[in-house]
């Protein structure tokens, strides 16, 4: 019997969602006031949907009354906190464009991904753990300190205007976030913007990491992240009955909108267990919050599970969650569902520019599914697996997987030719995943055309730190790629040729990086060599080294 083509589209009689995030924090607060919205434990916030639709309004009117614009770009730079909750509703509220940058950021990311959209506005807290944010800003921006707020201007970050500080100590030229005040005419403008809007308007820029260069800014839309939030918590059933532990960064799709916009469209309950990811504050956070839902990569979930104090704590409320970001190894998904109690635990698959999931499993899928593939189609969403050709292969037959649909980012902002390479003509992006599918329907990511390394779900561009590595007096010539690992899935490794009578080490290599770039970019591995292997036209061939690299780590590992 011939195979039926390798083309799912994900048919569903619920429509799509016709609004933008602003009016549908307004449909759930009328729907929901007293309802729990958002739980955040380190700030000892407990607010209802009405507290929480009053915060973002006050946030939203007042952004617009330092003189921001619909279309200004507004950088959140921090940790998960209240804050950063409110900014993802208010920004949009306005028409703003919520830009997330990785808070694990170093100055020379910061200044690209700032000046590559123009950021208007830069949301940060003074520090988190050893990461000194405002004293990284002051040393791009040291104009700050002399200019009143509101009236940067900068040689370096010739956009930035106005500078909010996420705490109550004063910053000379800086706001702090409670000064940002709305009275009545503020709000009615806020009104008159909103009335403005359009669904189709772009709200959110996350930048990823593809195997070229450097980062990418995916721009987003309220109706690409509204309704995938809305069918992600669909596929979890979740209801305004749910409580929904959130310990993955917002920077990314897999907190933002995996987590907090699945459960606003469904008026469920935001549980934030700390600023960064603590293995003991979520496990603390599920049982004392009754927390119904938990998220996590892999790597999150193993921690839980290892903890020391795992069996002190009553994991009973547990019903359903993700586990997403690299994939799950098949033991530890067993021992999620069977130790937490998640039996309706799910796998989510996508990236940052489809908003990002396109395919899930679901509670009533068996656990071999669960584990060995990524789900079916999302609702309202196509998907098609090409050969080398463009053609379409058969069912059981490996392609790259393109997706088409409402969740296909806008495009990569100021970039025609990345955007261009990436979604062709009739609007399908290309992944640069390779998969299979089944005559089911289910899906299974078994490689990457691409280079790219992912670390314990974080994206990394290899081309990214080669560049910056380059810029090293010593460094002659240097390939980086990602070596498996048994923690992380992946761990960055550098093969470096040294210049003559170069002098430098491993650990200097790695300090080097480590004082620009974000901690999970800094390479693990470092290897002096004196030559790469090459074909014979003279293209390297990573995947060599790659076989070398695991050869040799494997012989010293037990």
């Amino acid at each position: 019997m011939e195979h039926a083509a390798s083309y799912v589209h994900g048919v569903s009689s619920t429509p799509l969602l016709g609004e933008t995030v602003g009016a549908l924090l307004d449909r759930i607060t009328a729907r929901w006031p007293d309802r729990p919205a958002l739980v955040v434990r380190q700030q000892s916030v407990r607010w209802t949907y009405q507290q929480f639709h009053a915060e973002v309004e006050r946030v939203a009117a007042a952004m617009l009354a330092l003189g921001l614009v619909p279309g200004d770009r507004v950088g959140i730079w921090a940790p998960n906190r209240a804050e950063w909750v409110v900014a993802q509703f208010a920004a949009p509220k306005a028409g703003l464009i919520l830009v997330n940058i990785n808070p694990a950021y170093r100055s020379h990311e910061l200044t690209y991904s700032m000046n590559k959209v123009g950021c208007r506005a830069l949301i940060l807290p003074r520090a988190f753990k050893s990461s000194r944010y405002l004293d990284i800003l002051l040393g791009i921006a040291p104009e700050l300190g002399a200019a009143p707020a509101g009236q940067l201007s900068c040689a370096a970050l010739p956009d930035l205007r106005h500078v909010i500080v996420l705490d109550d100590a004063p910053q000379p030229g800086a706001l702090r976030w409670n000064d940002l005040v709305a009275d009545d005419a503020a709000l009615a403008h806020l009104r008159d913007v909103e009335a403005m809007l359009s669904f189709d308007d772009p709200v959110n820029i996350q930048f990823t990491s593809g195997t070229t260069g450097a980062p990418k800014g995916a721009t987003l839309t309220h109706h690409n992240i509204v309704n995938n939030g809305f069918f992600i918590g669909e596929a979890m059933q979740l209801t305004e009955d749910d409580r929904l532990c959130i310990p993955v960064p917002f920077y990314h799709c897999f907190g933002m909108v995996l987590g907090n916009l699945a459960c606003v469209t469904h008026g469920a309950c935001m549980v934030i267990p700390g600023e960064g990811f603590d293995a003991l504050a979520t496990l603390q956070a599920v049982a004392e919050e009754r927390c119904t839902g938990l998220h996590g990569v892999p790597t999150m979930f193993i921690a839980e599970l290892e903890h020391p104090r795992f069996r002190d704590f009553d994991l009973s409320s547990l019903r359903t969650g993700i586990m997403a970001g690299s994939p799950c190894p098949i033991e530890v998904m067993r021992r999620v569902v069977r130790d937490m109690n998640m039996a309706g635990v799910t796998i989510a698959y996508g990236m940052t520019e489809t908003s990002p999931v396109s395919f899930q499993t679901t509670a009533s899928d068996p656990l071999d599914k669960r584990v060995a593939t990524v789900g079916r189609i999302h609702p309202h969403v196509e998907v098609k697996l090409v050969d080398e050709a463009g053609q379409i292969v058969p069912r059981g037959t490996q392609g790259e997987l393109l997706t088409r649909g409402y969740s296909v980012m806008r495009g990569y902002w100021g970039d025609e030719v990345n955007t261009r390479d990436a979604i062709d003509s009739g609007r399908w992006m290309h992944t640069g995943d390779l998969a299979v599918l089944d005559d089911e329907g289910y899906c299974t990511i078994v490689g990457r055309l691409k280079d790219m390394i992912i670390r314990g779900g974080e994206n990394i561009s290899p081309r990214e730190i080669e560049e910056f590595l380059y810029g090293h007096p010593d460094v002659q010539d240097v390939q980086v790629f990602g070596v498996p690992d048994a923690r992380f899935g992946e761990q960055v490794c550098a093969w470096i040729r040294l210049r003559e009578g170069a002098t430098a080490t491993v650990a200097g290599i790695q300090d080097y990086c480590r004082h620009q770039l974000a901690y999970f970019k800094v390479p693990h591995y470092v290897r002096f060599v004196d030559a790469f292997p090459m074909t014979v036209t003279g293209k390297v061939q990573k995947y060599l080294m790659r076989e070398a690299m695991a050869k040799e780590l494997g012989e010293k590992s037990p």
